[in-house]
């Protein structure tokens, strides 16, 4: 079961690096560029919940692999994508959806393992799903996806709750892993389908 944990992780490392490096290309940054922001939104979440459980060092500072192949995946998209502008839009939506999916679930499980209750997990969930995100579009100057009115955190919060109330239910942790996975990723991109999101706080001060 720790074999296939450590290999979701590492997907949603790959996965989420690649939504860095192809937000870099749009930005038209250099390869150093394309590297910090592939980097930060790869690792960013995690190093964050890491931070806030006392699980010190890091993960990925522990385990070099996490940089292998967070490089691996830059050095493969400055040589197989050449023009991002030239991509269909829903690529950088679908690469983020599903490194939320992985990441959220990985955060919740480890948040339970180190002896947390359900809700602190769905929150290290969330941290580790959206905390990169964040750092990348700062980064690139733009409003965080999930301080938007778009169905973003919410996907994430759904997941770690269905992950905990999972195992809690008695379902093994495979399964639960991908029902928190599955639910996660048709909630996030069904919002990006049907542009679904949640009301916005609109303050307007009257005139007098």
């Amino acid at each position: 079961m720790s074999q296939w944990i450590y290999f979701f992780d590492l997907c949603g490392t790959a996965v989420f690096a690649l939504s860095g490096a192809l937000a870099a290309g749009k930005h038209r940054m250099d390869p150093f560029g394309v590297t910090v922001l592939a980097s930060v939104t790869a690792i960013g979440g995690g190093s964050i919940r890491d931070t806030l459980l006392g699980s010190t060092p890091v993960f990925w500072i522990t385990d070099p692999n996490y940089i292998i192949v967070i490089l691996a995946t830059v050095v493969a998209c400055l040589i197989l994508v050449r023009k991002p502008h030239k991509l269909p839009n829903i690529t950088l939506p679908v690469a983020d959806a599903l490194g939320l999916a992985l990441f959220t679930v990985i955060g919740a499980q480890k948040a339970l393992l180190l002896g947390h209750s359900g809700m602190i997990a769905v929150v290290m969930g969330l941290i580790t799903g959206v905390g990169g995100g964040i750092i990348r579009d700062v980064l690139c100057r733009q409003v965080p996806m999930v301080l938007r009115t778009e169905i973003y955190a919410t996907a994430s919060i759904i997941g770690g709750i269905c992950y905990t109330l999972s195992l809690l239910s008695g379902i093994d942790s495979m399964t639960s892993m991908f029902l928190a996975m599955a639910s996660t990723l048709i909630i996030r991109l069904s919002a990006i389908r049907w542009h679904l999101s949640l009301p916005a706080f609109d303050l307007k001060t009257k005139r007098p």
